[in-house]
């Protein structure tokens, strides 16, 4: 980790600007082509989620904006980011979930599978001291529907800088996979230009199987 030296920074206006906003959070909604990775997941007995999170962790790690937090009065670049998510039990609800980022998938899902029976073993939201990390990325999954917008719970905090990503439900169209993907983050530490490289990279890794 680093601390970001904001007066020198090439963002500083940009951070500063922003910053004064009540809600200064910026979003897309886009669609990526998941056929490679869901075909690849099936034929191999992998679960899907896994593989599309592990992806998608992959992907912001390697865009800097997107490791970038507000902590205090600082900003800060994480060497490294991990995956905050949500699980569902089969009594309508669901917990939240913590799970360490490795660009080995086999040592990520081992830990997400743990997590995962965890929750589902659990009641309430497993509210810890991890919602109190800022070196993760909050991933959410819907995966009854597909979307074309998302509209995410707020609380106006100019300093809240954790980004949000959330999954829908792939539609088919010509015979390809389309899964949808929010991706909400502080415009104060990143722009659209560097949502759009985690999007490249998104893709990049979800055809890599």
């Amino acid at each position: 980790m680093r601390t970001i030296d904001i007066n020198s920074w090439k963002r500083r206006e940009h951070f500063r600007f922003f910053s004064k906003m009540a809600s200064p959070f910026f979003g897309v909604v886009t669609e990526v082509d998941c056929t490679r990775c869901y075909d690849s997941a099936r034929a191999s007995g992998r679960s899907f989620f896994a593989s599309y999170l592990h992806k998608s962790m992959i992907a912001v790690n390697a865009v800097e904006e997107l490791r970038y937090r507000i902590v205090g009065d600082e900003v800060v670049a994480f060497d490294v980011i991990h995956a905050g998510t949500t699980v569902g039990r089969e009594d309508g609800t669901f917990g939240f979930a913590f799970v360490n980022f490795s660009a080995d998938f086999d040592t990520f899902n081992a830990e997400l599978q743990k997590e995962i029976e965890e929750v589902k073993s659990t009641s309430g939201l497993r509210l810890n001291n991890d919602d109190l990390k800022t070196n993760l990325i909050r991933h959410s999954t819907i995966p009854w529907n597909s979307f074309s917008g998302l509209l995410h719970p707020t609380n106006f905090d100019p300093k809240e800088s954790v980004p949000k990503i959330t999954f829908g439900k792939f539609a088919i169209r010509e015979g390809r996979k389309m899964l949808p993907v929010s991706v909400e983050a502080h415009h104060g530490l990143a722009d659209g230009f560097h949502l759009a490289q985690y999007f490249s990279e998104f893709q990049a890794q979800l055809d890599a199987e």
